[in-house]
């Protein structure tokens, strides 16, 4: 499958002048993918539900309803566990995306959602200690979300635990995969504010 891309701005970009909300109430919904009639679909795994239906033979959403629910269930705690959690420890606890951006910061509330996010690589460990992929026995949409955490965690400098060895391992498996080794780096390092 092959789809044209093209970005979206936030800041007076295509998202920013979106007056009809379109892309999502906050007009910053990203990624959005538009349909051939017009549509337009916003959110990652409501994407990922789309494409992955359109040939018949889902393979990151799962074919049953038991491997439908463990995936999102799986993809939904890999979001509220990890993902959502470096996000806001980004937001609040470095500089972010610079002054314009981040106008209000709580530093605690940052370290908290770090420390979380910790709690959370160690989660996904224990799962990983008795399954090879963190929904069960096929790489899923779950998996893609842990790896965008584990991504976005190294990008902030929040590594994964020394005795995290399931998760380390899975990872690192990961990372030969075509789609994360090709990943484009989203930015350097950035160092938290004490």
């Amino acid at each position: 499958m092959t789809l044209d891309t093209r970005p979206l701005g936030t800041v007076g970009g295509i998202a920013a002048s979106d007056s009809h909300g379109r892309f999502g109430p906050d007009r910053q919904r990203r990624p959005v993918l538009e349909l051939d009639d017009g549509t337009f679909i916003a959110e990652c795994t409501a994407i990922t539900e789309y494409l992955d239906a359109l040939d018949g033979a889902p393979a990151l959403t799962g074919t049953t309803p038991r491997e439908k629910g463990l995936i999102h269930m799986m993809s939904k705690r890999a979001e509220l566990e990890l993902l959502d959690a470096i996000s806001v420890y980004f937001h609040h606890a470095t500089p972010g995306l610079g002054p314009h951006v981040e106008i209000y910061q709580n530093a605690e509330w940052g370290f908290r959602q770090r420390d979380k996010a910790l709690k959370g690589m160690h989660y996904f460990d224990g799962v990983l200690k008795s399954q090879p992929f963190v929904a069960g026995e096929n790489f899923s949409m779950a998996d893609i979300t842990v790896i965008g955490g584990l991504i976005f965690a190294g990008l902030v400098e929040v590594p994964v635990p020394a005795e995290c060895e399931a998760l380390q391992a899975w990872y690192a498996t990961m990372q030969e995969r075509p789609s994360v080794k090709n990943r484009v780096t989203m930015s350097a390092p950035v160092e938290a504010s004490v």
